[in-house]
């Protein structure tokens, strides 16, 4: 297993993943190390997967909506997001793929453990349209217009891993195709247990898995 911790907030946030059993002050690491930050041939593509390619044989967009119809399907009271400590941040994970989340409203300090080889899907920010929260969208192309019109106003996107930044995180924007997402009881929507359809636009960061160690 690996241990994750993550201090986040609305701004750019730290990721640290180190072996269980090791301690979060622990400066060795099988990682990058951050004496490299000063670095300037960073091949991003051994950290993040290309936006044209196919991850565990899935789209990059269709991961964007796995991720919407995770974050959805989570009753308030144990969503990730709204988890300052990080006590929920396993649940509903399964497959290759974990899903991160931003925090909302305050920064906070999350601890979780995570299998090894996991990817990290994450999101920068990004937005969302369905019909249930919608309720005046009647089509496809008016969600589609709706997230696209909410994402355009986005600027000054900064993500790095064990200080180096990584760059051109415009590129790494996608919109989805149609998707459904359930919504239970108790939703972080505040809206009724119903499922809805949704197009989803937003900037991402698609870490592949990381080796044990402390990278921040």
């Amino acid at each position: 297993m690996i241990k994750l911790i993550l201090i986040l907030s609305l701004l750019p946030f730290l990721v640290q993943l180190h072996p269980a059993f090791s301690t979060a002050t622990d400066n060795n690491t099988n990682g990058v190390n951050s004496n490299e930050s000063s670095k300037s041939d960073l091949d991003v593509s051994k950290l993040v997967y290309d936006l044209n390619t196919r991850p565990y044989n899935v789209s990059y967009a269709d991961w964007t909506a796995k991720w919407w119809q995770w974050a959805y399907s989570i009753p308030w009271d144990r969503n990730p997001s709204y988890d300052d400590t990080g006590k929920y941040c396993s649940e509903n994970q399964k497959g290759p793929v974990w899903f991160l989340t931003q925090a909302f409203e305050h920064p906070v300090i999350r601890t979780c453990e995570i299998p090894r080889s996991t990817a990290l899907l994450i999101t920068l920010l990004n937005s969302e349209c369905s019909f249930a929260e919608f309720k005046s969208l009647k089509t496809e192309q008016e969600l589609r217009d709706c997230a696209k019109s909410m994402q355009d106003i986005v600027s000054g996107i900064h993500a790095s891993l064990d200080g180096i930044r990584i760059p051109n995180l415009e590129k790494y924007r996608v919109q989805t195709n149609l998707f459904n997402f359930t919504l239970p009881e108790n939703n972080i929507l505040n809206l009724t247990a119903q499922t809805t359809q949704s197009i989803a636009d937003g900037n991402w960061l698609f870490l592949k898995p990381l080796p044990p160690g402390i990278h921040k």
